[in-house]
């Protein structure tokens, strides 16, 4: 309302101050968010309040980003664990498919080039669960 006064507000010039209480949205979620990056320390994860998800994301170097997201965290635990299996698999087959079959001739590589290694993860970056770092 322009060229009107306003009332005087708690933040205003002069006037005292009232104390705001800070409220901690989903308490309890953000808890159990927590509690499951302590146990998993390969991740990181949080708790989204305006969405109401549980996010997580690999903390250890990857080709390509990883990250999963579940309604629960309990969801979550599993969608990291099913994660982790399938990086495993994956790599394991990418490994044994790679080795090439004897007798089979290779490709030249042309002159000048170096051979690239790839080298793949044969367990996880991190200590399993419940073992001692």
């Amino acid at each position: 309302m322009i060229g009107q006064p306003r009332a005087p507000g708690r933040h205003r010039a002069g006037q005292p101050h009232s104390l705001v209480h800070r409220r901690l949205w989903d308490g309890p979620a953000r808890d159990q968010a927590e509690a499951l990056e302590r146990s998993r320390p390969g991740w990181v994860v949080w708790y989204g309040p305006g969405s109401r998800r549980f996010y997580a994301a690999a903390a250890w170097p990857a080709p390509e980003s990883i990250m999963v997201e579940a309604a629960t965290a309990d969801d979550l635990h599993d969608r990291m664990n099913e994660t982790e299996t399938a990086l495993l698999l994956r790599a394991a087959t990418s490994t044994s498919s790679t080795a090439g079959t004897p007798g089979q001739p290779r490709r030249p590589r042309p002159s000048g080039t170096r051979r690239r290694t790839v080298r793949h993860a044969r367990s996880l970056p991190y200590p399993p669960e419940g073992s001692a770092a």
